[in-house]
């Protein structure tokens, strides 16, 4: 009677039981009234009076209080909480408040829902020592309950290797409490999943028709729990998983009859979104292995991001080989990016990774936290990387984790704190080194899986008890028990070693997130997270490569750049001398106008091609202007009238030069059988009708654009960062693409053709259009200089300055080339032969000719005579010479000849001793009646020219002398 006074000394004002309040309208529940030394803790924050079908509430207690009975109600579809029979009381610990002394309990631990105290042994001490003894029955008579469970020793998660003894170490400690089912034995028979499953459901089938009947399934692996948790509800069975994350999981319609111990993967997108906000990012990238679990992960964090107004800018998926999808996140500027995949996949991820150098301090990798520590130092025959080049891809890295293990050092139900179960696990596995054992991490899970089993199957003992029900009874067509088992895993909550253990309306696991990150190749605790309460515990030891977080993108910072005012000066006075030069040569032409050899140049085009070399120069002066001269909303005014100048002025100059080489080409390179159209003479109208064709055609394409598309400001310079070096980037406006396509490919034709007609003509002599030669050097030069300028301003059109200077050096030199070759030479000629004096005189003193052909053939002829006056005065000194010679020779044979006349033939007649004046006429060709005219030597040279003979090349005909002496 003493035991039962201290126990009741103990319990000492126990609080009235709470009983909830019945909700008739069966559309939700009533709130309960919270216990005395206590309160409610709504999951959810809720102003409502009536609370949904599903809603949870949990009791606290306040100081060193405990509840005593459900902890944790769920409202049911009949409109009354859960557990209803059982009552809620915050009590006192009597077992550690006692002064003075101390109370065991034997088996050790804090008792447990469903458990009962007999009658205590004996009083020891006078100073209130009291010890209860609740003794053990004895094993004989125990009956088996068995547990079929699948480990993957093997696969993509061998999470087996430590879930499996950390399993058996639970069942053996639940075996031994006398509390806990104590008619009753757990069995475990278990086989390896190797995470497929495909051999999954091999296993399944001999698990559920083979002896003897499970009363549990415990899966591992989200794929395989998918396919055992799906089927399970045809045999009534209950699937509680201690390695399952997937978020597909969570879905009561599907999965009726399943919990897990392993939070959702959802867990971990919270805390990402939160070290999203931390860090201020707003653009991430995704990178997934195709299988539910992460794709249901992936859509979850997709739909979180976008509440948060976070972008998603690049979803990458790969089945087994992630080279593309890795190439992709590269070239689409990847910063931030969340990796969804295995442990033997996410090797091959970061293999790829180091090879397209998708690392370093302008990246960050968001991994799974439930990998080995030393995962990338595994050598895997599938990637051809070394553990150097691994270790240096995944420095850095930040994963987030469920919290697995308690961090507190706290006993929990059975008994043990977490560093305890630690050890006990490390001398289960025999020393193996944790880091390469598969599952180490979630081994707690597995620990708690098997507690949270046996104290649901001992809780529905008595309920089933007092319906005259067994748990042996249980079979895969009893609906009764499963439910029971259900309701009471549902309402499960105690202490394990990875925490509180608490299952959500889905049956998913609530814990809190752990964030790691990969400091010099061992992952560094920097932060919790727990997102029921929102509240980020952060250590602050976070280490970045470059000086901090990197930036979520290339940063756009728009930046006006200006044209080097020193290259626009020095363009712009080359551009005002060449104008100069052009009003000189134009001046030149007018003045010159009425001289032949200007006449038959066609000044008219060749004021034209002055003048649009003019307006090309001009058009120099606006391509660089820029924010320092005029306002930013003046630009278009700017950028049309560059466009006008550019374009009339083209078509002005070498649409001139063009017309010239055109009509030279028609008129003077026909076949034979066409000479004569060559013979007629060239209209001037036609010309100018040539050219005012080139001028419309340009004309009209200006005025369409201005109207259909007028130009405005579209481009701009921008500066990126972060980068090892600031890059340029120019933004072009693809509206302009068109036209000026059409621009360049009409111009370009012309400038084609002008080549090919200027070419073909170099060897035509004319004199209608005497200047065709130049005009065709000018537009060689144009023509080649505008075709290599074009494409190289459209390459260095992110260079303000070279593009400034490649344009309009090209327009200069253009022009100056065309301005020199066509004038120059004309000014010239004119001032070296003083053409333009004499015809100046001779158009004062004879008037105005009505036949400009015969005058310049009278020219010509009066040059050619006096060419021919000085031919022959030389052949006349030359003649002179030979006849006294020749009359030298004559004498000397005088005198030898009577000598020799006495030897001869008297008979031959006598030699003449005067010469036959017939031997001294003056050659044909040579007047005859005017002797007096001519020089004395002339008599006497009839015996150098025969009487039949013609002149040579270099006399002249007889007929010819009267018109050279006219």
């Amino acid at each position: 009677m003493a035991a039962w006074l201290l126990f009741l000394i103990a319990l000492y004002i126990l609080p009235s039981p709470v009983v909830p309040i019945h909700n008739s309208s069966a559309g939700g529940c009533a709130i309960i009234r919270p216990p005395r030394d206590g309160g409610i803790r709504y999951r959810g924050l809720t102003q409502e009076q009536i609370l949904p079908v599903d809603y949870e509430i949990e009791y606290i207690c306040r100081g060193n209080r405990v509840i005593v009975g459900p902890k944790v109600r769920k409202c049911l579809p009949n409109g009354t909480w859960t557990d209803m029979s059982l009552h809620s009381r915050c009590c006192k610990s009597f077992w550690t408040s006692l002064e003075n002394g101390r109370v065991a309990v034997k088996p050790p631990g804090p008792p447990v829902e469903g458990a009962t105290a007999p009658r205590p042994a004996r009083l020891l001490r006078l100073s209130l020592i009291a010890l209860f003894l609740l003794w053990p029955r004895p094993s004989a008579g125990k009956k088996k309950l068995y547990i079929g469970a699948l480990f993957p020793m093997s696969g993509g998660w061998p999470g087996g290797q430590a879930c499996m003894p950390s399993a058996q170490m639970a069942l053996d400690l639940v075996n031994n409490r006398s509390d806990i089912l104590p008619d009753y034995e757990l069995e475990l028979i278990h086989y390896d999943s190797m995470c497929d499953p495909g051999e999954a459901t091999k296993l399944l089938y001999d698990l559920l028709y083979t002896e003897p009947l499970k009363i549990v399934l415990m899966p591992g692996c989200s794929g395989v729990s998918t396919l055992v948790a799906e089927a399970a509800r045809m045999w009534n069975l209950i699937v509680l998983s201690y390695g399952s994350s997937s978020p597909a999981l969570s879905n009561r319609q599907r999965f009726p009859t399943f919990f897990r111990t392993h939070p959702s993967a959802t867990l971990h997108n919270p805390t990402r979104v939160q070290l999203f906000q931390k860090w201020k990012w707003t653009r991430i990238a995704t990178i997934q292995q195709t299988t539910e679990v992460f794709t249901s992960t992936l859509d979850d964090l997709e739909e979180r991001v976008k509440e948060a107004g976070i972008e998603i800018s690049v979803r990458q998926s790969f089945l087994t080989d992630p080279a593309v999808a890795v190439k992709n996140l590269k070239r689409q500027d990847a910063r931030i990016i969340v990796g969804l995949f295995y442990e033997t996949e996410a090797r091959k991820v970061f293999c790829e990774v180091f090879k397209e150098k998708l690392y370093g301090k302008k990246y960050v990798w968001f991994l799974i936290g439930w990998y080995a520590d030393n995962w990338f130092k595994i050598k895997d025959p599938a990637i051809n990387c070394t553990v150097e080049n691994m270790t240096e891809a995944v420095e850095g890295h930040v994963t987030t984790e469920i919290v697995m293990l308690n961090p507190e050092t706290v006993r929990g139900v059975s008994n043990m704190t977490s560093q305890e179960f630690i050890a006990a696990l490390m001398s289960r596995l025999g020393g193996m080194n944790p880091e390469e054992t598969g599952g180490f991490q979630e081994a707690p899970l597995a620990f708690d899986a098997v507690w949270a089993l046996a104290l649901a199957l001992n809780k529905t003992v008595a309920p089933l008890k007092g319906r005259g029900r067994r748990l042996e009874d249980f079979n895969y067509n009893n609906h009764d028990i499963t439910s029971e088992i259900y309701r009471a895993l549902n309402t499960s909550s105690f202490e394990g070693v990875s925490g509180q253990v608490v299952f959500d309306a889905q049956g998913s696991r609530m814990a809190m997130t752990l964030i790691e990150q990969l400091q010099g190749g061992s992952y560094k605790k920097i932060g919790y997270y727990d997102s029921s309460q929102k509240n980020l515990s952060w250590f602050g030891n976070d280490v970045w490569i470059g000086a901090g977080p990197p930036a979520d993108r290339t940063v756009v910072i728009e930046e006006y750049r200006f044209l080097s005012q020193k290259l626009f000066a020095a363009v712009s006075v080359f551009a005002g001398l060449g104008i100069l030069l052009g009003i000189l040569c134009l001046t030149f032409n007018i003045y010159n106008g009425n001289v032949r050899y200007i006449q038959n140049s066609q000044p008219y085009l060749n004021n034209m091609t002055a003048v649009g070399c003019m307006m090309a120069l001009a058009a120099v002066f606006p391509l660089g202007i820029d924010g320092h001269h005029v306002h930013r909303s003046q630009f278009p005014v700017v950028c049309q009238f560059r466009l006008w100048l550019l374009g009339l002025g083209f078509s002005l100059a070498y649409g001139s030069m063009f017309t010239k080489i055109w009509w030279v080409h028609t008129l003077f390179t026909k076949k034979e059988e066409k000479k004569e159209k060559k013979k007629q003479h060239l209209e001037p109208w036609k010309l100018y009708a040539t050219v005012g064709v080139l001028l419309a055609i340009d004309f009209l394409s200006l005025v369409i654009w201005q109207i259909v598309d007028p130009l405005h400001i579209t481009e701009g310079w921008t500066l990126t960062f972060p980068s090892t070096s600031p890059q340029m980037r120019h933004i072009t406006n693809p509206d302009l693409v068109l036209p000026a396509g059409v621009v360049y490919g009409y111009k370009g034709l012309l400038l084609l053709l002008g080549i090919f007609l200027a070419y073909e003509t170099k060897s035509v002599s004319t004199e209608k259009i005497n200047d065709h030669r130049a005009v065709g050097m000018a537009i060689y030069n144009v023509a080649v200089l505008c075709l290599i300028t074009a494409p190289v301003t459209m390459i260095l059109s992110s260079q303000q300055d070279a593009s400034f200077a490649f344009a309009s050096l090209a327009i200069v030199f253009s022009a100056y080339i065309t301005l020199v070759v066509l004038f120059v030479p004309k000014m010239r000629r004119l001032i070296t032969r003083g053409e333009w004096q004499s015809e100046q005189q001779d158009t004062l003193k004879t008037g105005s000719s009505t036949n400009n052909n015969d005058e310049e053939k009278s020219r010509q002829l009066e040059r050619e005579n006096r060419e021919l006056q000085k031919i022959i005065q030389e052949k006349e000194e030359r003649v002179s010479a030979l006849r006294n010679q020749l009359a030298e020779r004559q004498a000397l044979r005088n005198r030898h000849r009577p000598s020799i006349g006495q030897n001869q033939n008297h008979n031959a007649p006598p030699p003449s001793s005067q010469t036959d004046p017939k031997s001294l006429l003056p050659p044909p060709g040579y007047p005859t009646t005017d002797n007096h005219s001519l020089p004395p030597s002339f008599s006497n040279s009839s015996s150098l020219y025969p009487a039949d003979s013609k002149m040579s090349r270099n006399h002249c005909h007889n007929s010819q002398i009267p018109l050279l002496y006219k």
